[in-house]
């Protein structure tokens, strides 16, 4: 394919990067790279009640925190602009003026108190609640009696009736729905604003798009939209609908559903890495060839194909997502790592905003001893918790325990010598430190080095020892130790 080749992402901007759209972008971002096309954002805002202004700064930040790039939109301009439906409406007002004057659409002046009224009618009588058609045929003379008391019509399209619109979806296959299920759907509001399908419809076309990759909620959107694309004569996009994200529940996601990170923000805020979170969002209903799961942004363009999209639902694993990140991290530049992981420090109090050489690099060395075990740059804090706090908190009895086996007050009375005599404090001193222990008690392996830590950190396993005594500092372990004696 080539530039003609063009998809996009199109948000209502009402609030920050949610996972569900991060994936739609993200795969309509991956085929346009690959097909050699145009990735498009746009923003649905013509739904002012529910429009945040932060809204699109939020979805651009959030897709660039991520890795995605976009070829048009509202920062970068583009060939086919405005990219914001409320700077568009005079686009739409020909098309308005077709429907109505080749009769697919026509001025409803039903109130919403009457409307109301059907609906509940509807629904006493065991019926589907659907709109009557009851404006369908209004004489010149009785629309303007409508007029007359003031009422504003919106304009509905009129749905074809005994009619079955089918489409082939790039993923689900052939779909099929009947008309007469759907009732004539109000395409401009009261107020003259599009509503979401027909002002949608107007911009895929006249934005040149090809392919409509989005969520299945839209689904029931598209016989709707094809009606139209028809009546107005106009070329039908082909569409793509992504199943549902499921919690690890299998139930359907909410946004109030505290089990997952919902948000890229907050992924961001928490330390995860941008490609680690990239790698996993793509994974979400969309298996590559293999068993490989760690891929690059480069791997993912080239093997990416809408023929490997399920049309099941996606499960969002949380635990997969913690070992993918994890994995990232242990191969990122530790100097990147430090630069995530200190703000986590520094907003617990456990650091100073303003640090000296000698502090970095202590800094460098606390979140090194922790790099291969971090699931995301934010568990700094609980993991090296013992190196702030003042006493030593014993992880469980067994640990406890092990000082007051015999051997222990003999090792750790030696050890507090070692470390009073020693003239230098690096990690490479602990290795002569715990050595001459070693030969002054004969004790070794678990009854010298568990001992030890334990005495010094609370904790029965954990990261290298002599690191560990290197940054808790020569005056902690003195001190705790002595307090143990």
């Amino acid at each position: 394919m080539s530039m003609d080749f063009r998809v996009r992402y199109a948000p209502s901007p009402t609030g920050h990067l949610h996972i569900g759209g991060a994936r739609t972008a993200l795969f309509n971002y991956l085929i346009a790279r690959k097909e050699g096309g145009r990735f498009i954002i746009r923003f649905e805002d013509t739904d002012q009640t529910r429009h945040q202004e932060s809204g699109i700064s939020n979805q651009l930040d959030g897709l660039q925190w991520l890795g995605v790039d976009w070829d048009e939109s509202v920062d970068i301009g583009g060939p086919y602009g405005p990219y914001r439906q409320t700077e568009r409406l005079h686009l739409y007002k020909p098309f308005i003026e077709q429907l109505i004057g080749s009769g697919d659409a026509y001025y409803c002046y039903c109130s919403e108190a009457d409307l109301e009224q059907e609906r509940a009618e509807q629904e006493a009588k065991g019926l589907m609640p659907m709109y009557s058609g009851k404006c369908r045929h209004l004489t010149p003379e009785q629309a303007e009696a409508c007029r007359a008391e003031g009422r504003k019509p919106s304009i509905r399209f009129r749905v074809p009736e005994n009619r079955t619109i089918s489409f082939n979806d790039r993923i689900r296959e052939q779909v099929e729905f009947e008309s007469g299920g759907i009732g004539d759907f109000i395409i401009v509001r009261p107020d003259g604003i599009p509503t979401y399908n027909f002002a949608v419809i107007l911009d895929d076309h006249l934005m040149k798009i090809n392919l409509v990759i989005r969520g299945e909620e839209h689904l029931t959107n598209t016989p709707r939209q094809i009606m139209m694309y028809e009546a107005l004569g106009l070329p039908v996009p082909e569409f793509a609908h992504l199943s549902l994200i499921l919690n690890q529940d299998r139930k359907k996601m909410s946004k109030r559903d505290e089990s997952i990170i919902q948000f890229m923000e907050q992924y961001r805020d928490l330390g995860y890495l941008p490609e680690a979170v990239m790698n996993f969002i793509a994974l979400l209903g969309w298996s590559p060839k293999g068993e490989e799961e760690i891929f690059s942004k480069e791997e993912l363009i080239a093997q990416f194909d809408l023929s490997r999209i399920s049309k099941s639902p996606a499960v969002f694993d949380m635990d997969k997502l913690n070992w993918m990140n994890n994995v990232y991290i242990k191969k990122a530049d530790p100097d990147r790592i430090v630069s995530i992981a200190l703000p986590h420090l520094q907003k617990a109090g456990r650091l100073s905003q303003s640090l000296s050489a000698e502090q970095e690099q202590w800094v460098r060395s606390l979140v090194g001893l922790y790099q291969e075990q971090l699931r995301f740059a934010g568990e700094i804090v609980p993991l090296s918790e013992l190196f702030f706090r003042e006493d030593v908190t014993f992880e469980n009895e067994e640990a406890k325990s092990m000082l007051s086996e015999e051997h222990a007050p003999v090792v750790l009375s030696s050890f507090l010598s070692q470390v009073e005599q020693a003239a230098d404090f690096t990690v490479d001193a602990m290795k002569g430190i715990m050595k001459a222990v070693q030969t002054e008690t004969g004790y070794k392996g678990k009854p010298l080095f568990m001992t030890v830590r334990v005495a010094l950190t609370g904790q029965m396993h954990g990261p290298d020892l002599n690191m560990t005594m290197y940054l808790l500092g020569k005056e902690t372990v003195m001190s705790r130790v002595k307090k143990l004696l």
